[in-house]
C-alpha cells in the first residue's frame, strides 16, 4: 500500500519534499496558509488545502491522525511550527518530522516529541524524502535526475541469496558495487557472495529501477 504523507508548509524546504515524494507516487496531503503556494503545488501533491496549522480543528477536519508521516516544514515562525508539532502529537500522529531553525528550536521539538529533527542546511529536502519513503533506505545520493546511489538494510527475503541467485542486473538492470557488514566492506562483490539479513547494500541505478528492487523484497 502506498504511504499518506502530510507536508505542512510550502516553502523550498517543504516544496522539495512534497515534489520528491509525489514522483515517487506517494499519496501527499500539502497545507499552507498563503493561497497562491497552495495553487503552486495542486497539480504536484495528491491534495492541497489553505488551512492554518496551529488550529487544532483544522488539522482534525483534515484527518491528520491518519496519515503514516507529517512533516512540519514550516519557515521562519518557530511558534507556529511547535505548536503545530504539539497539536500533531497530542492528535497521535505516528512520525512527525519537523524543520528546525536552529539549534534551541530543534531542542524544543526534540522535548514535545517530534520523532526526527532536520536542519535544511545541512540536508537536501529530496535526501531526507526518499529516506523517509521505506524503512530500508539509509542513505540516498542523487547523481542526476534518474539514477542514485542508494544504502539499502538487506531484508528477509534476500538473506540466504547470492547475488547470482537474486539475477540483479539482468532483472532489475541495477548493481550491487558494495557491502556492507559489521565492521566490514565488501568492495565489487562476487556474484558467489552470499547475502546476511541486515547486510547494508551499497547500489546504483536508475531510480525506477531501484525502488522495483526494493518493493520486490520488501519485508512486509
Amino acid at each position: 500500500m502506498k504511504k499518506e504523507f502530510a507536508v505542512v508548509g510550502l516553502g523550498r524546504f517543504g516544496g522539495s519534499i512534497c515534489k520528491t515524494l509525489s514522483d515517487q507516487g506517494m499519496e501527499v496531503l500539502a497545507i499552507d496558509t498563503d493561497e497562491e503556494k497552495v495553487n503552486e503545488y495542486a497539480s504536484v501533491a495528491s491534495h492541497a488545502v489553505v488551512g492554518d496549522s496551529t488550529d487544532e480543528g483544522v488539522l482534525k477536519s483534515l484527518g491528520i491522525r491518519n496519515f503514516d508521516h507529517v512533516i512540519v516544514a514550516i519557515g521562519d515562525n518557530i511558534q507556529a511550527s511547535i505548536l503545530t508539532t504539539l497539536i500533531l502529537k497530542e492528535l497521535g500522529v505516528k512520525k512527525i518530522t519537523v524543520k528546525a531553525q536552529n539549534d534551541y528550536h530543534a531542542k524544543v521539538l526534540s522535548k514535545i516529541g517530534a520523532n526526527f529533527i532536520v536542519h535544511p542546511e545541512r540536508d537536501m529536502g529530496r535526501r531526507i524524502a526518499n529516506s523517509m519513503i521505506s524503512n530500508s533506505v539509509l542513505d540516498y545520493l542523487e547523481l542526476s535526475d534518474e539514477h542514485s546511489i542508494v544504502e539499502l538494510v538487506a531484508s528477509k527475503k534476500m538473506a540466504g541469496n547470492t547475488l547470482i541467485d537474486l539475477d540483479i542486473r539482468a532483472k532489475y538492470g541495477i548493481n550491487i558495487v558494495a557491502i556492507k557488514r559489521s565492521q566490514d566492506i565488501i568492495v565489487s562483490p562476487q556474484a558467489s557472495e552470499s547475502i546476511k539479513q541486515g547486510d547494508i547494500l551499497i547500489v546504483i541505478g536508475a531510480d525506477v529501477n531501484i525502488n522495483r528492487f526494493e518493493n520486490k523484497f520488501a519485508d512486509m
